[in-house]
This record gives structure tokens, C-alpha cells and sequence, in this order.
């Protein structure tokens, strides 16, 4: 058997950045509820940048790793692959597929450390 794909769907990078902020927001209170299909997350209330970072829960991220937040093509790609289902620019519903997608990039794009 071979071994898994990494990034099986071909997502480019900043397509797998929107969708890693996604899925950290999806286990947050104040941005997700649960969708109206078993296992999926609405994720809404986005954040907001203030000056170069802005916070998803405890952890710190850089304005320019979140354009994607903010960009409709992002969003189509991603409800195209089944990942999420868009309400650009106000809340996303994240997929079965699209919560357990391993983008890979979590630890790089979500900085914990105080700022």
C-alpha cells in the first residue's frame, strides 16, 4: 500500500493557510457552532487584523499568512474541493473533509508564544 498523499487535493499554499485558520477557528466558541449535518462546523464572527497580527484564540497570526480569509477565489476553490461551503465573506461551513484535511501547516501559521 502507499504511503498517504500529503496535500492529496493540490491545495497551493495559501489555500492551505485559509483553510488551517479555518479549521482552528471551527474549535473555537466565539467563531463555531455546529453545522446542520453531523460533523460539520459553521465558522463565522472572523477575526479582524490589528496592525501586522491577529489572534484565534491563544495564538497569534501574521496579517499576511490570513489574505486568503478575504480573497472569494480562496473560498471558491475550497467549496469546489468539498472542504467547506462558502458564505463568502461572512462565515464558512466546514466539510467533514475539510475539518480533517492535514494541511500541514498549523504550527507554523498559529504562533503561541506572547507577543
Amino acid at each position: 500500500m502507499a504511503p498517504k498523499k500529503k496535500n492529496p487535493l493540490n491545495l497551493n499554499p495559501l489555500q492551505l493557510k485559509t483553510l488551517t485558520l479555518f479549521q482552528a477557528l471551527a474549535k473555537l466558541p466565539d467563531h463555531a457552532q455546529a453545522g446542520a449535518e453531523p460533523g460539520t462546523v459553521r465558522v463565522g464572527n472572523l477575526p479582524q487584523p490589528h496592525g501586522d497580527h491577529f489572534h484565534v484564540g491563544g495564538a497569534a497570526v501574521a496579517t499576511r499568512d490570513a489574505t486568503g480569509l478575504g480573497n472569494p477565489a480562496v473560498w471558491a476553490v475550497l467549496q469546489r474541493k468539498g472542504l467547506i461551503q462558502a458564505g463568502f465573506p461572512w462565515e464558512a461551513l466546514l466539510t467533514v473533509d475539510g475539518l480533517n484535511y492535514d494541511t500541514g501547516m498549523a504550527d507554523s501559521l498559529l504562533h503561541t508564544a506572547s507577543h
